[in-house]
């Protein structure tokens, strides 16, 4: 078996991974399936048998994902930024700070290496940026940060996925109601465009490939943060703002800048299931050996900081800030800096328009994963 998946062609390779994993992930037992992240899960079993994805796969299917997600909640999302300002902010720095508290507890009580700490805590957080922080941090002992994202992300990944698609049922609400609660609180009114615009292409292809090419940019700038650490928005993070401020104006003068609607869903699914192969079948090389080597408590690790921070900030945003279920669970994809969860969320919602609520507290939560990885490793080595 390992030879024939190690000597698939990668083109052959990502659609067999992608045909298995909506198979399983369509499996429905006591209410609930994995959707796309299905796809992670063969993808694992994939890298563990040796099958190898170029990374620009993982990459473009990010820059799909992200910059889709940003054109779909532009036209909304500074309006409803304005009004929820402060309670995404505030979730989006809690969510990081229970998960890098927990991950200081964890070095104190089992004593582990905080460089294989920090690197738990971005796997549990499925957070690439922060990943690449705390490796910069790490020095020579990066491979430790490697070995610890390694372990948790499968979890990190599955773990949000379950709990949007658990909440909703544990707490037997109804959907429909839930949606128009959400809308109420969420302006969903977009200022048309007035004027003859010019349009290049009917499907909006190449306000999509501007968007990424400049998103891109924005995110390979590094901002120095003193002692050697810096700060950058990745490739997440730039194409997200860009798209969001493009989706958000709709043109440049007399050009017309909207992509439709069925393109972006359909990149939207496209990218996530490219990403979800990508990462998974690079994890998937060393996540059983690794975890034969380290002990399954990491695994326990990790999943306690995926956990706790969304409990936490659930019941934070429906008890103090009195959010709405469906702009609470927005709001935890987002601090979680979860995409497979975002996907799993708008499926289970019914609506994409909890996209802005993803969107909004994504990059308060990347600014402050980024600071925390890198505090870890500095700060308790």
């Amino acid at each position: 078996m390992a030879e024939f998946i190690s000597g698939l062609n990668p083109l052959l390779a990502i659609f067999l991974i992608a045909a298995l994993g909506y198979l399983i992930g369509g499996i429905r037992i006591a209410g609930i399936e994995l959707g796309t992240a299905g796809v992670l899960l063969v993808a694992l079993v994939f890298g563990h048998y040796g099958c190898v994805m170029p990374a620009v796969v993982r990459n473009l299917g990010l820059a799909l994902f992200v910059t889709s997600v940003g054109f779909i909640a532009g036209p909304k999302f500074f309006r409803n930024f304005k009004q929820n300002a402060r309670n995404y902010i505030l979730l989006g720095f809690l969510i990081i700070l229970v998960g890098a508290v927990s991950t200081w507890a964890i070095i104190k009580i089992a004593g582990i290496e905080p460089e294989l700490a920090a690197g738990l805590m971005t796997g549990a957080l499925t957070t690439t940026p922060g990943l690449s922080a705390a490796m910069d941090a790490a020095g020579n002992l990066k491979d430790l940060v490697t070995v610890g994202y390694a372990i948790a992300y499968p979890f990190g990944v599955v773990g949000v996925v379950l709990f949007v698609q658990l909440m909703p049922k544990i707490l037997r609400v109804d959907m429909k109601k839930e949606l128009e609660s959400f809308r109420a609180a969420n302006p969903t009114e977009v200022k048309p465009i007035r004027g003859k615009l010019k349009l290049l292409d009917r499907e909006g292809f190449f306000s999509f490939a501007l968007v990424v090419v400049l998103g891109i940019l924005l995110g390979s700038v590094t901002v120095p943060l003193g002692g050697g650490a810096q700060f950058s928005l990745g490739t997440t993070g730039g194409p997200l703002i860009t798209a969001l401020i493009f989706g958000h104006f709709g043109h440049i003068g007399p050009i017309d800048l909207r992509v439709k609607k069925s393109a972006l869903e359909t990149f939207r699914e496209l990218g996530l299931m490219l990403f979800l192969i990508g990462a998974g079948t690079e994890g998937g090389k060393s996540f059983v050996s690794k975890l034969q080597e380290e002990g399954a408590m990491l695994f326990v690790y990790g999943a306690i900081i995926t956990i706790l921070p969304m409990i936490v900030g659930y019941f934070l945003a429906a008890k103090s800030l009195k959010l709405s279920l469906l702009n609470n669970l927005g709001s935890i994809t987002g601090g979680m800096t979860s995409t497979p969860a975002l996907g799993t969320l708008i499926q289970v919602a019914g609506t994409d328009d909890v996209a802005s609520a993803y969107a909004a507290t994504y990059p308060v939560a990347l600014v402050a994963v980024v600071l925390a990885s890198q505090f870890i490793v500095v700060l308790l080595r």
